[in-house]
């Protein structure tokens, strides 16, 4: 295309490509960010739990092991436990508060056995150690499941170095010689 017609298409792809980056680039980068921020979550979910049945094993409540847990910990977990802590020693709601904790898919199991625990008033700390045992071999499943992607993934530069050069020195001398002999 050509003259004032081209001229057009290129800037109604230009405004296009404008729109779409802009709408796009920010919502990938916060879907990065969340990752990031789930990852974190799940790597320091077992501390936490081990931390947490420490603390009601000694003789803290919910809310006073959740503050004292999240206070240890840095990071997005520390402040979700932080502000269940807060907010449970502020009369909040059993399921209220420890619903800022089930806003993490990571979180949901912890939340859930310490919210069970406080309006049973059964002992959590068993249960706790299940859940950190759960999120290690959780951890350790995801570790596998990477490596053995990575695995995988290696092949392919493989395959499109090695593939090209097999076709050149195997395949193409031997189609050139069969058609040297038919001709």
């Amino acid at each position: 295309m050509g003259g004032p017609h081209g001229a057009l298409a290129g800037a109604a792809t230009a405004a296009w490509v404008w729109r779409w980056s802009r709408d796009w680039i920010p919502r990938a980068a916060l879907a990065a960010e969340e990752a990031a921020r789930e990852r974190e979550i799940a790597a320091q979910l077992p501390m936490a739990a081990e931390l947490l049945a420490a603390c009601l094993t000694a003789g803290a409540g919910p809310a006073e092991a959740a503050t004292a847990v999240g206070t240890s910990l840095a990071g997005p977990l520390g402040s979700r436990l932080n502000r269940v802590g807060a907010e449970l020693r502020l009369g909040a709601e059993t399921a209220t508060a420890w619903a800022h904790l089930s806003e993490s898919p990571a979180g949901s199991g912890l939340a859930r056995c310490l919210e069970r625990a406080q309006l049973s008033g059964a002992p959590a700390v068993e249960q706790l150690a299940g859940c950190a045992a759960e999120a290690r071999a959780a951890a350790a499943r995801a570790a596998s499941a990477r490596a053995r992607r990575a695995g995988v993934l290696v092949t392919a530069p493989l395959g499109l170095c090695f593939l090209p050069a097999f076709l050149l020195v195997g395949v193409v001398p031997v189609v050139i010689g069969l058609g040297r002999t038919l001709l």
